[in-house]
């Protein structure tokens, strides 16, 4: 029998090159967007990529997995509870938006449908339009499942108001099922002593604690935000963004809670565990192990820090980079109610080849596509080795475009100082595709 040929694929090496030379030249400022690892990416590219593997180690629907996959799945689920001190780890949610669904499940959460079920199960969760998709927002599958209800944050300090979490528990207290805290957008480090109030909100309302630290998951494994995991029930992550993995998701929790997370994520929430990214997940936590990656955090919130002065020396405000800073601040783009927006901003950026995205203030009064404030974050660059300086620098590449989105003459030129400045800051050996 003839040996089955492959041809190249020159139209998708095309794509691939294209997207390589788009970062390799402009500056990734997407609060959720990072470099990984060659390494990483060997894993992604493996001989894994072909085995199914359903179930979990030594209980898999499918031989062939002794050998290599469970003992392989298994080490990387016990990389994942040394990196952050958790008593059970699943390292087989494919995405963060998976692993808050199976986390949902695994609370005792009921779906239901609001146009037949009276008697709802309640979920209250941070709002404040800081939140995440699958953190009950009218569009998502969550919002249409489940009863959420809101509490939000103070809108002089941004404080995380603890007392409306308490009061909407115990406004729906016999159909609240889970207290959950997380956020995509919330530009502040949260604090163990954040994590502990809402422990005990919901331990005195008998119901389980969640926290969604997808966002901050890096920080977190690099020892310079507070952990979650001593006080929270679960706790959700994605391992890209800045941890720096695979884009995937992973579950954490108490081990009263392993099997109900485990069974919620197999079979309830999906079939097959995609093993060649598990490994990427593995080698993603071997590198946030060494010390050098409490450099890289400690860097990253350096960095916040310093673009936000640098835009405030422009004139131009923002949320976040103040002492408790994390990896991403709210840039202000406008204050009217009406015109251009940070539709445009965004989009005249990424013609000067700086990537943002716009995003909902915490108190926004315009539209969600056009809303009032650009989402800029720091990981890549950190990773490309940029310190204060260089934020400082952007801060002033960006002003103009900020201030003056619709005059298009600022793009070649701006363009071409942000190919020089990331000529200067080439994505490093070990991170190149």
């Amino acid at each position: 029998m003839e040996t089955p040929k492959v041809r190249r694929s020159n139209k998708m090496r095309q794509f691939v090159k294209a997207e390589e030379a788009r970062q390799r030249d402009g500056l990734e400022m997407i609060a959720s967007e990072n470099f990984t690892s060659r390494e990483v990416m060997r894993m992604m590219g493996s001989v894994l990529t072909n085995k199914y593997a359903e179930g979990y180690p030594g209980r898999r629907y499918y031989g062939g997995c002794e050998e290599a996959v469970d003992p392989m799945e298994t080490a990387v689920i016990d990389l994942a509870k040394q990196l952050f001190g958790a008593e059970a780890a699943n390292v087989q949610p494919h995405d963060g938006s998976g692993a808050n669904r199976a986390m949902y499940r695994a609370a005792g959460v009921r779906a239901s449908r609001p146009d037949v079920d009276s008697d709802r199960d309640v979920v209250v969760a941070l709002g404040a339009n800081v939140h995440h998709l699958t953190h009950g927002m009218p569009v998502s599958a969550t919002g249409k499942s489940f009863e959420y209800h809101h509490y939000g944050i103070d809108q002089e300090s941004l404080d995380i108001d603890i007392e409306e979490a308490r009061r909407l528990v115990n406004e729906h207290r016999g159909r609240v099922k889970f207290l959950l805290l997380g956020h995509s957008s919330y530009p502040r480090a949260i604090s163990s002593e954040t994590y502990a109030a809402l422990r005990q909100i919901a331990d005195d309302a008998g119901i389980p604690f969640g926290v969604d630290m997808a966002h901050f998951a890096g920080l977190v494994a690099a020892g310079v935000n507070d952990s979650p995991v001593p006080h929270a029930s679960m706790v959700s992550s994605t391992t890209h963004k800045s941890l720096r993995g695979p884009r995937a998701g992973l579950l954490l929790c108490e081990d009263k809670y392993r099997k109900p997370v485990n069974q919620a994520v197999f079979p309830a929430e999906q079939g097959g565990p995609h093993e060649h990214i598990i490994a990427a997940k593995g080698v993603c936590f071997e590198e946030a192990l060494q010390p050098e990656f409490n450099t890289y955090g400690r860097n990253i919130i350096a960095n916040t820090q310093a673009l936000v002065e640098g835009l405030a020396e422009h004139g131009i405000d923002a949320l976040g980079g103040r002492e408790d800073a994390n990896h991403l601040c709210l840039v202000r783009v406008t204050d009217s109610m009406e015109g251009p927006g940070a539709k445009l901003v965004e989009k005249a950026l990424d013609q000067s080849s700086i990537t943002v995205n716009k995003n909902m203030a915490p108190f926004e009064t315009r539209r969600p596509m056009d809303p009032s404030c650009i989402r800029v974050g720091t990981p890549a660059l950190t990773t490309r080795g940029m310190g204060p300086d260089e934020m400082r620098h952007i801060a002033g590449l960006m002003a103009p475009v900020i201030k003056d989105p619709e005059n298009e003459s600022l793009a070649d030129p701006t363009k071409q100082q942000v190919k020089d400045l990331t000529a200067q800051f080439p994505v490093p050996a070990d991170f190149q595709y």
